[in-house]
């Protein structure tokens, strides 16, 4: 546990303290995708606001609502967006406690016109919750006041399409935009790598003094974090170019094969949906061309 953290009686799955008025529960679902799981945030004494409820798991269920004092009541739940590891136990935490589910749109808003005439080919679809739709959509500049003070909110895509940050006095709630543990997944059609590069931009330009991410412990440095993903999904990009300059013209899968060569070969699928989504974002700045309409397997060379 960092030093941070408070000390004190703990309800089950209940983590001790980040900060007054913040807690955290791990949801049960690790994975090389998950990290040691989902972080589920209470917000607030008294009237509380959830953000991430996670997965459909009854036990994490039953942790978040055994974790309330007894003179506690949920009134608001925030999704950050709309995979399966973070939205899909908002509405059996809603009809449990009568709070409203709080998100940008259903799992396919927000998504720039360059991914809506792509998605019908490029796969994609990894991990989404078809099912959800908040009851009240919140946008870029919303503000959700409670005893909790003021939480405001933050259109960031990048990740998925419908993602949202919520910021709070000098902390921010990035989902999985900016992690500390790992970087994030960007597949197309619901993650966009041109959209990503400009949430890390425009993240990295606040002043935010922690971040309290989607999975793995808060981002202490969160203006370096940013920069150093930046800095990675740059290196990412130079690796690309510098492939398709060596061999020719080369798909995703190809691509990555070259590239992610520290990489097991079970997490290659995932590496070449990051090429891709590079792919697709160096097409729009006429550094690389499709050679044929694009889907998952179509060959990109240099200009």
């Amino acid at each position: 546990m960092q030093s941070e953290f408070l000390t004190g009686g703990l309800k089950a799955g209940l983590e001790p303290s980040l900060r007054p008025g913040l807690r955290r529960i791990t949801a049960p679902n690790p994975s090389p995708m998950t990290f040691t799981g989902t972080q589920t945030y209470l917000l607030g004494e008294g009237e509380v606001a959830v953000i991430d409820p996670g997965p459909a798991s009854p036990a994490h269920l039953e942790a978040i609502l055994g974790a309330l004092h007894p003179d506690e009541r949920i009134t608001q739940i925030l999704v950050t967006h709309s995979h399966v590891d973070h939205s899909p136990l908002a509405r059996p935490l809603s009809e449990a406690t009568g709070a409203p589910v709080l998100g940008a749109g259903a799992s396919d808003w927000g998504r720039s016109p360059i991914m809506q005439a792509l998605s019908g080919g490029i796969g994609g679809g990894e991990g989404v919750d078809d099912t959800f739709m908040p009851d009240l959509q919140v946008a870029e500049g919303d503000v959700i006041d409670g005893p909790w003070g003021r939480i405001k909110v933050l259109e960031t895509p990048g990740h998925m399409a419908n993602h949202l940050s919520f910021a709070w006095g000098d902390a921010l709630f990035s989902g999985d935009l900016v992690m500390g543990w790992s970087t994030s997944l960007v597949s197309p059609p619901d993650g966009d790598m041109t959209a990503f590069y400009t949430s890390l931009n425009r993240l990295g330009a606040r002043g935010d003094a922690i971040y309290f991410p989607g999975h793995g412990d808060p981002v202490t440095a969160p203006q370096l974090r940013c920069a150093e993903l930046l800095a990675h999904r740059r290196g990412r990009e130079a690796q690309i170019l510098d492939a398709l300059t060596q061999t020719g013209p080369a798909n995703a899968t190809a691509l990555a094969r070259h590239i992610y060569t520290d990489v097991a070969a079970a997490l290659l699928p995932v590496a070449a949906r990051n090429v891709l989504a590079h792919l697709i974002d160096l097409s729009g700045r006429t550094e690389v061309t499709a050679e044929s309409p694009i889907r998952t397997d179509t060959a990109f060379r240099i200009k």
